[in-house]
């Protein structure tokens, strides 16, 4: 199904750092172009607005993982949590395409001023859990920050099954999750990318079997659908595990491995393509609960421009690169 050009029209109606990646990875675009488009994340809309939100110190709202001002209060009794602290903040202007210069010495300012919730640990050394590892390796590779502790922390706590899980290091489990996995592969594939270190690629290829295995949506024990969340694709995704965000991600390292799509995705393709709609689009489902600096996707039922985006890449991706209508 090509995408209708009105649908087309309508992503392309959008900030800069959702355009740019319309320009590029679905019309094709030639560099100068979504280059250009690009380059205004920094200084328009959702990338400035994070921008201008930082703390002098280098921080988001007081905090690495969490405000400062979160615990013991009311909010931290209710669902969810805040996305408004450092590693959120970074993970999004990094996932935006904000380039490492706009934000300055911000590197050094976090190495000096931030410190995890967790035992007082310093900022770019990690801390215990596997996604805020992830999470910090991907943004250290990206401002050049020193990370090498994390470096060697992903190949250390893999677990027997072949990925991760956040909640191992408290003992409380010793099966990988979907979740944590997903996440330890984004952060060691945006580092290598980031640096060109590829001393960490047999140790993500390990994970990446271990949801392959699995096609992506399965449980290793009885074969069946994972609970809920494997179908519920939403933007941003924070931390969630979907079948569109695991997609999204062997397609990049398709790209970024030339490797051909592994025939165990098929199930996940099929998934995600029959949750388009007629007009091509794709709808937001129901968001993380949790503080937010500001809206950057549709309401919950509406259509995503987001998630639109990352469907309609994929597809084509599974589909062997077809064009869209322009």
């Amino acid at each position: 199904m090509a995408t209708p050009a009105a649908t087309m029209a309508w992503m392309l109606d959008a900030d800069p750092a959702l355009r740019w990646q319309v320009e590029r990875d679905l019309l094709g675009a030639p560099a100068d172009v979504w280059r250009s488009t690009r380059a205004r994340v920094s200084t328009e809309g959702f990338g400035a607005a994070l921008l201008a939100a930082q703390d002098p110190d280098g921080r988001w709202d007081g905090g690495a993982h969490f405000p400062g001002d979160f615990f013991g209060t009311a909010e931290a009794e209710q669902p969810g949590q805040p996305w408004t602290a450092t590693s959120w903040s970074l993970n999004q202007l990094r996932e935006w395409g904000v380039p490492a210069a706009a934000l300055g010495d911000t590197a050094d300012r976090l190495a000096r001023n931030c410190r995890w919730e967790y035992d007082d640990m310093p900022f770019w050394g990690g801390e215990i859990d596997v996604c805020i590892n992830a999470f910090t390796l991907a943004n250290g590779g990206w401002l050049g920050a020193d990370v090498s502790r994390l470096v060697r922390w992903f190949p250390e706590h893999r677990l027997a099954d072949g990925g991760w899980n956040c909640e191992a290091e408290e003992g409380d489990s010793v099966r990988s999750s979907f979740h944590s996995t997903l996440n330890a592969l984004r952060g060691m594939l945006s580092y290598e990318l980031a640096t060109g270190d590829t001393s960490l690629r047999s140790t993500r290829h390990a994970g990446e079997e271990y949801l392959l295995r699995r096609q992506l949506m399965f449980r290793a024990s009885t074969g069946e659908l994972v609970d809920g969340f494997v179908v519920r694709f939403v933007y941003p995704s924070r931390h969630q595990y979907s079948a569109l965000a695991a997609l999204d991600y062997f397609r990049d390292v398709s790209q970024s491995d030339r490797t051909a799509r592994d025939p165990r995705t098929d199930a996940a393709v099929e998934l995600v393509r029959a949750a388009r709609q007629a007009d091509g689009s794709w709808l937001q489902g129901p968001p993380l609960e949790g503080r937010t600096w500001f809206a950057v996707d549709a309401a919950e039922g509406a259509p995503s421009r987001w998630l639109t985006l990352i469907g309609t890449r994929v597809l084509e991706w599974a589909d062997g690169g077809s064009s869209p209508d322009a």
